[in-house]
């Protein structure tokens, strides 16, 4: 049986790999949605930005447990999701009224295909560690992990769909997904 300070330690280096992780992802899919002019692979650097945040949040609330810390953590946590969907509905709904199309990015392509693995391995690991934990926090944060992971696949699609099919609004359209799921986990996380 593990104690609780060894599985405090995994929730912790498991964020601290999150964190990483993320952070190597602004960089590359900011250059990259920068070079193909892409929304779908901006929408999802800025995701990796809030997984940042939230990663941060879970580090600092498993550093100190206690219901009013958890709430706050939380509600953190959903205010940066709402951002996040607000930022792309715009920027999706002006990409799509525009017809604007992106350039094709084998990097992005490559960059998401083994974020969602990552992010899928992560969010395991989380939501293991949380229950035993019985932390809320560290397992709500692995439902946005592996949410995380989900949103590669379909930003994947998105950007394999542009490139092979010349499918312009498959971009934009994966964005849509990130304002659904941002709006969505905001909220419930706020709730909580």
């Amino acid at each position: 049986m593990e104690t609780e300070a060894v599985l405090l330690r995994r929730g912790l280096a498991l964020e601290g790999i999150t964190l990483a992780w993320n952070i190597a992802g602004v960089v590359v899919l900011g250059l990259e949605a920068i070079a193909a002019r892409s929304v779908a692979l901006a929408g999802f650097g800025l995701d990796s930005l809030i997984e940042i945040g939230a990663s941060t949040v879970v580090i600092w609330e498993l550093s100190g447990t206690g219901e009013a810390r958890r709430r706050r953590a939380l509600r953190m946590i959903g205010a940066a999701f709402l951002a996040l969907a607000l930022y792309l509905a715009v920027q999706s709904a002006v990409v799509l009224a525009t017809g604007y199309h992106s350039r094709h990015s084998t990097v992005g392509v490559v960059w998401t295909a083994v974020t969602a693995l990552t992010m899928f391995a992560l969010a395991a690991g989380k939501a293991s560690t949380g229950r035993r934990l019985d932390n809320p926090v560290l397992r709500s944060e692995g439902k946005v992990t592996l949410v995380d992971g989900v949103l590669a696949i379909a930003v994947l699609v998105g950007l394999l769909l542009n490139a092979h099919t010349g499918w312009w609004w498959a971009d934009p359209a994966a964005a849509v997904v990130l304002v659904c799921y941002g709006f969505t986990e905001g909220m419930a996380a706020i709730r909580q």
